[in-house]
Formats: structure tokens, sequence, C-alpha cells
């Protein structure tokens, strides 16, 4: 076994804190992991950074970290691809002597189960309602906090998380971050259908241990969508070790975000390179914070910043039955209306080439568009999506003829960089119009961009009001002569003071402009910037996203 100190100020990481998975249907998803499962749900709020989206979490009786399995249920949602890069499995412990009981359980709910063996343990393997692969390790665990409620007799109840497990390319970047940085122990290394499968164990002797990684090389990524699973959250004592944490993964290259409230815990989020989303969680202050132990699960839950919003998102949010207390819990009637369309077309009508990302096109509310920099792709600048890492969101890079959105600097004559410039922005118009006609306005999309594209955004920016935000990694306005009332607009805009491609006079000079048109411009001059993205401007650009979709409801 290999094992590594863990960095300096922290203890090893104990294991799986819970684990988040996009669903659909929401009562559906009640009733399979309360009535099937014979999980808790032990609270039910809205996703924090999409209101208007329940955040249900289920577990033992209080919740206890390393039992929490969690989901946004997107109505009409298409259903997503296991594939590299993703957490595609979670294992919950289960009594050996159960193996009986819950083949013929899932049998009766009509569950087909694939038997295996797994580092010597008798693995079952099936499918929740949206095709997340769920597995029970029967293996005798600690046993958990039962649910006096539960319909699994107490005898064969879960036992909370036993492993999940990731496919990946290269499971040496896992191992880097594991053991490297976080103080796992590798267990070790068997075959797996799909590629070698290597075991890294936290150091915790409770519940949730274990992390399994499956090196799939030349093996494509996964599709996000209903059934993924958007990332796995590991524990961590308290708010300093936190605080240590995401400095060493800061110097590592791991550039984490800084700290969300989550209101039951708190929250850094960070990927590997593989692309496996991993959240570093802390065990406090847990469910039981806002309401009592005996009625978890019972009421729609929402932090202090939405409680003004309260009637607004219940009258959106579906209505739910919780069977253990019999209680509805929001309004929105699903069965009344039509869903969503489901097309999320990468070219729209006018012929532009337009790559898409995060959440499906027709069950989103809010949007970003990104625009690449010369010489870029829309593949490259849509990347962005997982650093942002705000699930609400969905996310439209168009392409350049020619990786180029106009020939000369943006410096130049005007007359140099037409008709490409004029045709760039009807680009941008193009893919207006098509959210606009998937139910998304302008006030509730941000256009980003770096570099060129950059600078175009802020050019369409200027030149059509009511965006919701501007994002401006090095750029400068185009024209210094618009005069649209600009009131409002959120616009973050970053820039290195010695940039040899975007002068500092004329970044300025933007700043002055939008800001004398009634902007809201956060500027940030950073010094060794370089021609690139830093975290804070990412942090940055996540706060006006943040803004759009808190805003929503």
């Amino acid at each position: 076994m290999t094992s590594l100190s863990p960095a300096p100020g922290t203890s090893p990481v104990q294991g799986l804190h819970h684990l988040t998975v996009m669903a659909s249907d929401p009562q559906r998803n009640v009733d399979f992991y309360t009535q099937v499962l014979g999980q808790r749900l032990v609270k039910v709020t809205v996703n924090f950074d999409d209101p208007g989206t329940y955040h249900f979490y289920y577990g033992d009786r209080t919740g206890q970290p390393g039992t929490i399995m969690t989901h946004f249920p997107w109505p009409g949602a298409r259903r997503g691809v296991r594939g590299n890069g993703e957490v595609v499995a979670l294992a919950y412990s289960v009594p050996a002597a159960s193996h009986v009981y819950w083949q013929a359980r899932l049998a009766q709910h009509g569950l087909n189960a694939t038997a295996s063996t797994r580092f010597g343990q008798p693995v079952l393997t099936f499918e929740d309602p949206d095709g997340t692969w769920i597995e029970l390790a029967f293996d005798d665990g600690v046993p958990v906090q039962p649910w006096p409620a539960s319909p699994v007799p107490a005898d064969h109840e879960l036992r909370g998380f036993h492993s999940v497990t990731a496919w990946v390319r290269d499971t040496d970047a896992v191992r880097q971050l594991l053991v490297g940085q976080l103080g796992f122990t590798e267990v070790g290394t068997e075959a797996d259908p799909q590629g070698a499968r290597t075991r890294f164990r936290g150091s915790g002797d409770g519940v949730g241990l274990f992390v399994d990684v499956v090196e799939r090389p030349g093996q494509p990524r996964g599709t996000f969508g209903a059934g993924s699973v958007h990332h796995v959250a590991l524990r961590t004592r308290d708010d300093a070790e936190q605080e240590a944490y995401m400095a060493s993964l800061n110097a590592a290259g791991y550039r984490p975000t800084p700290v969300q409230d989550r209101q039951y815990f708190h929250s850094i989020y960070f990927r590997e390179p593989n692309g496996v989303l991993f959240e570093i969680a802390t065990d406090a202050p847990g469910f039981p914070d806002d309401e009592a132990v005996e009625e978890l699960g019972r009421h729609l839950k929402l932090p202090a910043w939405f409680e003004p919003q309260r009637a607004q998102i219940e009258a959106h949010v579906p209505r739910i039955l919780n069977r253990e207390y019999g209680v509805t819990i929001g309004s929105r009637d699903l069965n009344s209306q039509s869903g969503p369309a489901q097309a999320e077309p990468e070219a729209n009508g006018h012929g532009v080439q337009v790559l898409t990302a995060g959440r499906p096109l027709a069950d989103a509310r809010v949007a970003m568009v990104l625009l690449h920099g010369r010489g870029g792709t829309a593949a490259d600048i849509l990347s962005l999506e997982g650093q942002f890492n705000l699930s609400a969101f969905t996310y439209l890079a168009p392409q350049a003829d020619g990786n180029t959105w106009y020939p000369q600097s943006f410096l130049a004559p005007l007359a140099q960089n037409q008709p490409h410039l004029d045709r760039a922005l009807a680009t941008i118009d193009a893919v207006m119009s098509e959210l606009a006609a998937q139910g998304i306005p302008a006030s509730r999309v941000v256009l980003g961009g770096f570099s060129q594209g950059a600078c175009l955004a802020l050019e369409y920016a200027s030149r059509t009001p009511g965006l919701g935000g501007v994002v401006a990694f090095s750029g400068g306005l185009i024209t210094l002569d618009q005069t649209g009332d600009l009131t409002g607009t959120p616009v973050f805009m970053g820039v290195d003071p010695r940039d040899g491609h975007i002068p500092l006079s004329r970044f300025e000079e933007t700043v002055a402009n939008l800001r004398a048109r009634g902007a809201d411009v956060d500027a940030r001059v950073i010094p060794g910037l370089g021609h690139t993205i830093n975290a804070d401007e990412l942090n940055a650009a996540r706060a006006v996203m943040q803004g759009i979709a808190g805003a929503m409801g």
C-alpha cells in the first residue's frame, strides 16, 4: 500500500462526504431512494446556484457525512452518457447476510442486477430510474443511524457509502491528487471489464472510505445529463483544515474555487487533470442545523438570502409528495404542462456552428455565451464550463470561420475589419435569437470572451443594452462612440498592465466609457497575468454569473 503525508495544516482526508447527481423526474427520484433503497429524505432545499431547481439529500436518520446521496432534478432532462472524466457509480455498504434479501427486493421492483466480485467482496450493480449505476457491496461495514420509517428492515438497511468508481484516461493523475495531496492510501489494483481498477482508501474508520479509479485510455469522455454524477465530495473536519487544503491545492495547480456556503457544510471545488470534479466539504454544521431531526425532509428549507423569494420559489418548483409525512412540497404541477423539448442543436438556423455544454438548453433558464480568441476554437473556450462549475447554466460557444472573428487588431481603423466585424456581431445576434426562442432572454445571458473574443463581447454589449452580464478576459472596446444606457449591467474586465495585445490605456478608456453609461464594472489590472486567465478572474466571472442565476428565484 502507498501513502504520503497530507498538506501542512491538514490531516488525511477521511473519505467520502456526499455525491451529487443530476436527475429528471423529482417524484420518481424521491420514491426510488426512499421507498426502494430505504434512505431517508433528510433535506429538501434548492440548488443555491439555481434556486428554481430542487436539491434533494438522502441518507441515514440525520444525514451523516458518508451517507448522503444528493440530486438536482431537472424535469425532462436528456439522459447522460457515461465516459471518461467522471464518477460513474456509487456503491453502498450492505450487511453480508443481506445478499439474498436485496436480490429479491431489487427483482421485486423490476431492477436487473448484475453480480460480480470486487477486491474479494460480492457486489450487485443496477441502475436507478435515470440510469445512474448504484451498487451494493456486501462487506458488513460500520452501522449508521437507522431510519425507523424505512421500508427496509433494520437488519438489511444500507450502511452508508462504500465507494465510488471513476473512469479516467490516466490513473496516475488521480493518484497524485488523492495520495500526494489528500493523504489517501493506495490499496491495490485488479482487473476490471473496462480496464485496470485501482482502489484508494481514506483515513477514516467509518463509512465511505474508498475511491476506485478505472483506467480507460483512448475512450471517449462522458456527456453530462440525467443520471450523470456532477461531483464527488470528500470530507474535511473543519473550516481551518479546508482553508489549508485550499491553499495547498492552489499551490499544486488545481485552482480550487473560493469557499462556498452550502448551509449544511462549506465547500470548495476543483477538477483533476482527467476532468473528474471533486469537492472538499466540512462535516459541520449538518442537516439538523435548521430543523429538528424528527422534522428532517418535511419542509422546503431555504437559506436566509432566498427567504424573500420563498413565494416565487415555491410556485416554481414542482409539487412532490414526501411519503414519510404524507406532505406535499412545491406548487407546480408537471403533469399540467408539456415538458421541454429534448433537441439541443449544435448549429442554429443561421448556419453558425455552436458547441454546447452544461445544462441541456431545453431545461436551462440562464445561459453563458463564450467567444474564443484569435486562433482559438469554440472547444477551447467552452472548457471554461468546468472551471465555472455552475450547474444552472447552459453554455454556448460559436466557432469563428478560420478561427478569427476579424482580421486586424481591434484598434485598427474600423473599415479594415469590415465586413468581418459586422458578421461576427451578427453571429452573436443569431445565438441570442436562438436562446430567446428557447425562453432565455438577453437579461438572463452572460456574454464572455477571451482576447479577441473579449473585445467582441464588449463591443456587442456596448451596442446591445440589456444583457444580463459581460465577462471580458483581456479585452477592450472596439469603438468608443456608443451611447446606449447600460445602467446596472454587471461587467468584469481583467488585464495585465503589459499585455502586448490590449494596451492599458484602451482598457482604462473602456472602463470609463462603460461606467459613464451606468454599467457596474469590476475592472482589475493584474501584474504578471500575461495574456491568459487566472483563478481570481474565474472567480470574478463566477460572481457575475451567480448574480444572474440567484436573481431568477
